[in-house]
């Protein structure tokens, strides 16, 4: 089970080879990395919105490295709630921020949206983003881990994630997280990384395959599973992307594991009212 990493995996090690490789990003956006990036590649490959990518900063847009588009999520299927004015977003593991500000833009002046990230240099990207797209009034940058989240139980309406989950060693305690913050009803949309079958034990034990983003991956059925472990109902894949063509991360596993992105959805329901 790719929800946990093997015994004696170097957790620690794999850390800071992400802190690392995040860092280099967001000093250097354009340099030479195993993951595609920027809004280009966003738009022609993930599906976002050309308009709305050109009204955000470049200190956001050019250090994107999402796998896939949880914004769209919302708009996937008519029972889907999609992120609404005054609600409270959550991006944990939110990078430079660009989804952030997507959802920043969809809660408006009435909502608020929390990033978390580990990476000090990504939180300044996305700190310098949100006051130059005039948003830091409701937008929040927190230093943090995805496994224990600095924000409060209860008191997001929807948690975002964008290609980070395949990055915890221990993927059942990120979705207890999600599933801690949100509130009754609260939503979960997600992008990730995900194989068609389990990855061989040497691949699961190689931190720096972890950190290309695919020693980590989950299978695809796996993703559905853990969400209902913790809690969340509902949760289904609703669109898959190639985020992995043509990079040396793809050259790195055998082809039958179909390595590939997934947006996926879950909720957390509410007994309140019965549901």
């Amino acid at each position: 089970m790719a929800s946990i990493a093997p015994v004696n995996f170097d957790s620690a090690f794999l850390r800071e080879q992400v802190r690392a490789t995040y860092d280099q990003v967001a000093r250097n956006p354009h340099g030479d990395y195993h993951f595609h990036r920027g809004p280009q590649y966003a738009q022609t490959h993930l599906g976002y919105n050309a308009e709305e990518l050109a009204q955000l900063p470049e200190e956001c847009t050019a250090r994107f490295a999402g796998v896939g588009n949880p914004i769209r999520i919302g708009e996937s299927a008519p029972d889907i709630v999609g992120i609404r004015p005054g609600e409270t977003v959550l991006d944990h593991a939110c990078g430079a921020g660009m989804d952030l500000l997507l959802a920043a833009r969809r809660v408006g002046p009435t909502g608020h949206a929390i990033g978390v990230d580990m990476t000090p240099a990504m939180r300044e990207c996305a700190t310098a983003a949100a006051e130059l797209a005039g948003m830091s009034r409701i937008v929040d940058i927190r230093e943090g881990f995805f496994e224990d989240l600095p924000v409060a139980d209860e008191s997001v309406d929807v948690v975002i994630s964008n290609g980070v989950v395949n990055l915890a060693p221990d993927k059942v305690q990120v979705f207890r997280e999600i599933h801690r913050v949100l509130k009754p009803g609260g939503r979960l949309f997600m992008a990730d990384v995900v194989v068609q079958r389990e990855l061989t034990l040497d691949a699961r034990c190689d931190p720096t395959l972890w950190a290309a983003c695919v020693g980590g991956a989950m299978v695809e059925n796996e993703v559905s599973e853990i969400a209902a472990e913790v809690g969340l109902s509902g949760g289904r894949v609703v669109q898959r992307f190639n985020c992995f063509y043509n990079t040396t991360a793809e050259a790195k596993v055998a082809k039958d594991l179909f390595v590939h992105a997934v947006n996926f959805y879950a909720g957390k329901p509410d007994f309140r009212h019965g549901g």
